[in-house]
């Protein structure tokens, strides 16, 4: 599944900070997780438990889901889109390759295709906290 893949890629990033910043333990791990992933959370928090090492037993792990912001190329107009825009598969395939976002979403002010996705796309390793 996609949120292994993703949660194993975090817990190599926090290794590797953890051990640029000299700390032996670590509290407190925020990610920043964007909307338009559509990462199922309860099966990304159960990879990052499975996954990580011992030294990150005791870590607490916080979620910020950051929403989708979209701009038009052409009109200017920003907007975010409703989950229930787009039917699970499309959902999905979003999931999966962020970029064909532009093949299912239009600008609902003059219809293009052509937009920038502002916000809300990627996970982020926010900051790690410990000691």
């Amino acid at each position: 599944m996609h949120e292994w893949a993703l949660a194993e890629a975090l817990i190599s990033t926090v290794i590797q900070v953890s051990k640029k910043e000299g700390l032996r333990k670590i509290f407190e791990i925020e990610v920043r997780i964007g909307e338009l992933q559509d990462i199922d959370l309860e099966i990304f928090k159960f990879a990052l438990i499975q996954l990580r090492p011992d030294y990150l037993k005791d870590a607490e792990f916080k979620f910020k889901i950051v929403k989708t912001k979209l701009k038009c190329r052409i009109c200017g107009h920003e907007w975010s889109p409703r989950k229930d825009e787009l039917d699970e598969s499309v959902r999905e395939a979003i999931h999966f390759i962020p970029e064909i976002t532009h093949a299912y979403l239009r600008c609902p002010r003059c219809g293009s295709i052509d937009f920038d996705i502002i916000e809300g796309r990627g996970v982020w390793l926010e900051y790690v906290r410990g000691k």
